[in-house]
């Protein structure tokens, strides 16, 4: 079986197009990502992406809410470099009008684990925490068993 490298893209459906698109216009561009849209089926997608994967808006056809403890995803977490990177990131979401947590270290999670949590229009909750030692250790040691 050949080694799944990375996350090609994530897709977000969502109660209104028109309420989430000026949230995430704001957010994504802040983290360094581009936009462009697309129809499939008749229906517009919003696309953002970075070198790494797209992060696609769609519409949602049914009018649930979301529930974060129900089947189904919980929370969605980005990566930065370093806790500082989290510091700066979440300075910056806050310039952009973004309601985000202060960066944190959360030790309950890992000694050197950093975060800012912040909730989208639809009140998916998004993260954004440094590249841990225990998440480096396993990219670059990976051919070594049990690392």
């Amino acid at each position: 079986m050949p080694e799944l490298i990375g996350i090609d893209h994530i897709y977000l459906t969502v109660a209104d197009l028109q309420r989430s698109e000026p949230f995430y216009d704001v957010v994504m561009p802040l983290l360094g990502f581009r936009k462009n849209e697309f129809e499939i089926a008749g229906d517009r997608h919003v696309q953002y992406f970075n070198r790494h994967f797209g992060y696609v808006l769609r519409p949602a056809r049914s009018a649930r809410a979301h529930d974060p403890y129900s089947p189904g995803l919980h929370h969605l977490c980005f990566r930065v470099e370093s806790a500082a990177h989290v510091e700066e990131a979440a300075r910056t979401l806050r310039a952009g009008d973004i309601a985000v947590t202060d960066a944190a270290l959360y030790p309950e999670y890992a000694p050197d684990y950093v975060a800012c949590f912040f909730d989208d229009p639809d009140g998916i909750r998004l993260e954004i925490t440094n590249y841990r030692l225990e998440r480096r250790e396993r990219h670059d040691h990976w051919q070594v068993p049990n690392s």
